[in-house]
């Protein structure tokens, strides 16, 4: 059986010197901005609100509703489920439709308070392995108990979409010796309705359900 190696990751954050202050500068932005700055305003927020039950907004979603009062435009934005797409320049090209759509209707432009601009961050994946083999289900279970939140983070959402490997890690190591029902059932949670340790404790309990680990 081939075994499940698990690695781990840490980001150093680049501030990339461009900012909006509208709706038309920040359609601007994400047309330019590297697919990394992407990501980051996208998929950050999970990670580091892991602790709460975590909230669909991305970071332009957020500074349209809070900062511009654009509530409509956010609500919009914030609709856009990220992890339909495994490609970060698809995910691009919907925040662009929204915008440019709104643009086309949008006669009025609003700028935000001087100090209260979206600046576009990016950054950068350092991957790390981990002394942590798994050899079948049962090591596998127990070592999911120990590995870090960014060792989690790293293989069930930044593997698919950053590294557009198509899946999770663990739903393809899956797939991989067989276990095609367990690897579908993971590939299917959906980790807005779910915290990092809660989608942990719950892969563990699916795993020990389907191998009687």
């Amino acid at each position: 059986m081939n075994p499940f190696y698990f690695y781990t990751r840490f980001h150093l954050v680049k501030l990339l010197g461009l900012v909006a202050k509208n709706p038309i500068e920040l359609l601007e932005g994400i047309r330019k901005v590297p697919a990394s700055s992407i990501y980051y305003h996208t998929h950050r927020f999970i990670q580091q609100h892991h602790y709460l039950s975590p909230e669909p907004p991305n970071d332009f979603a957020y500074w349209l509703t809070a900062i511009l009062n654009l509530e409509k435009l956010g609500e919009r934005i914030a609709s856009i489920n990220v992890i339909d797409f495994k490609k970060l320049n698809d995910l691009r090209s919907a925040f662009i439709r929204i915008l440019t759509d709104y643009l086309s209707q949008e006669k009025r432009m609003i700028d935000c308070q001087e100090g209260e601009e979206f600046r576009f961050t990016s950054c950068a994946t350092i991957i790390l392995p981990t002394p942590y083999v798994a050899s079948n289900l049962s090591e596998f279970v127990e070592i999911l108990k120990k590995i870090s939140i960014n060792s989690l983070y790293f293989h069930i959402f930044e593997a698919p979409m950053r590294l557009e490997k198509g899946e999770n890690d663990f739903s393809a190591w899956l797939r991989g010796i067989g276990e095609e029902d367990l690897a579908q059932k993971i590939s299917l949670l959906d980790p807005y309705t779910i915290t990092l340790e809660g989608l942990r404790q719950k892969i563990i309990r699916m795993v020990k359900k389907h191998g009687k680990c």
